[in-house]
């Protein structure tokens, strides 16, 4: 809050928050747009939001201060009516939320959620020389706070909006858990014919090293003019603004907390990447084609919700499978050490894990196995543990990542009945496994 001196002097002189103002104090002159002071400063600093997206904090005492015109309220987002191209290729931007719908809180400091997807807009003219936009908003929610639900529902909005006549979709999502609802789509939107592509952001848009907007220039170019068909996530490829990398919906995991790369394909490269000029680059030989004269299988959105992810460390309690177990869970993935291995042949043996995984299986439950490591593949062969494990009836899910066989062994659950599912856990689908490593994949 801005103490007493700043609030009478913005209240004679009829300045607002959102107002745009200039400030000259010690030979320096500023011109922005004026926010509000959040509960971590000063009470005697003016804050201004620069061109450039940053804000700067200047002392009141001493300054003059000039108000050039009338702004936006500081919790409105100027809103963008895109003028349509019948002509262009149709898309519909699916918005859910997340950071690249988020704007910062000045009360508290944080970022908050925003609720009207045009606002998304405002920063990207040039969508409209690219495709005839819709914006279709299902939700505005973080993505930590999705379930499978939300997954199923945006699987049947990609449906309906190719039927409608999209050419391609874009789903706005945040990007916490975007691996995950990348991987359920991919699996339950298996037989889509369209680009349908995941984004997000790192950074708040209203942060000047903000990279929602060329997320989202670079998503709706694919989604318009590439001819990748199926699930992917498009995001910055390196920290600068150079190029966006499209990663597929069951290669991709978030790798950083806050870089605006933080996206990367595990065990594959990326399959296309897209410059800020709208060139795309395919990367990918097995890139499938968008076949728009072929109709799309309606989606598969079963989902087994009681399915676990664990994970094996020193010392862990085996008894975790015990709990899911008489939780009532049908199906169990163990995030393994090195090439599969749980603690199994130990001097202690109530750190075992391999009679709980046995009693596991024993009752129908399906257990699999993937690598903490990431890159790189598991193999129940080349250990004595691991043939022990794999005896038990541990499946052995290839070179998959953790989070893509969690969701692959839900989904398969709760479209398929057991022994399907569990003869389909480590087969391709979706290009979630691959035949062989390439050490080169562990590079990009």
């Amino acid at each position: 809050m801005y103490g007493k001196k700043i609030t009478e002097f913005l209240k004679s002189n009829g300045i607002e928050f959102g107002d745009i103002i200039k400030v000259e104090a010690e030979g320096i002159s500023e011109e922005g747009e004026l926010m509000p002071s959040t509960e971590a400063n000063s009470e005697e600093i003016i804050i201004l939001k620069m061109k450039n997206g940053y804000n700067a904090g200047l002392r009141f005492d001493g300054a003059k201060i000039t108000k050039i015109r009338k702004g936006v309220p500081v919790h409105e987002f100027p809103h963008s009516k895109i003028t349509q191209k019948s002509s262009l290729p149709k898309v519909t931007l699916i918005y859910t939320g997340g950071t690249i719908g988020s704007k910062l809180d000045y009360k508290t400091g944080g970022v908050y959620m925003l609720l009207k997807p045009e606002e998304l807009l405002y920063e990207v003219p040039e969508l409209a020389n690219v495709a005839e936009l819709k914006v279709d908003p299902l939700f505005s929610i973080s993505s930590e706070d999705m379930s499978y639900l939300e997954w199923q529902k945006i699987a049947k909005q990609v449906y309906e909006a190719e039927k409608e006549g999209s050419r391609g979709v874009v789903v706005t999502i945040g990007t916490d858990t975007m691996h995950y609802a990348s991987a359920a789509l991919s699996f339950m939107l298996n037989g889509i014919n369209i680009p349908v592509v995941l984004t997000g952001a790192q950074r708040s848009s209203d942060r000047g090293s903000s990279d929602a907007f060329m997320n989202l220039f670079c998503s709706v170019v694919l989604a318009a003019r590439s001819e990748i068909k199926g699930v992917g996530i498009c995001m910055h490829k390196t920290s600068s603004d150079d190029e966006c990398g499209f990663i597929r919906g069951t290669r991709a995991r978030k790798m950083h907390t806050s870089r605006r790369n933080a996206f990367r394909p595990i065990n594959e490269g990326y399959i296309a990447t897209v410059s800020y000029s709208g060139e795309i680059n395919y990367l990918s030989k097995d890139a499938e084609h968008a076949k728009h004269d072929k109709k799309s299988k309606e989606p598969m959105v079963g989902f087994e919700k009681n399915v676990a992810l664990v994970k094996a460390y020193p010392n862990s309690d085996p008894g975790i499978i015990d709990y899911y177990v008489a939780k009532g869970y049908k199906g169990i993935i163990i995030e393994g050490t090195g090439l599969g291995h749980t603690p199994v042949s130990t001097q202690h043996e109530n750190y075992s894990w391999l009679p709980n995984i046995k009693k596991a299986v024993d009752k129908g439950v399906i257990v699999g196995m993937t690598s903490q490591c990431l890159y790189g593949r598991v193999n129940p062969n080349v250990y004595r543990n691991l043939r022990l494990l794999s005896g038990a009836g541990v499946i052995y899910c290839e070179d998959m990542t953790p989070e893509t066989a969690y969701v692959k062994l839900a989904w398969l659950l709760g479209n398929y009945d057991a022994i399907t599912a569990k003869k389909m856990l480590n087969s391709n689908l979706t290009g979630e496994i691959n035949s062989r490593s390439d050490y080169e994949d562990f590079l990009v």
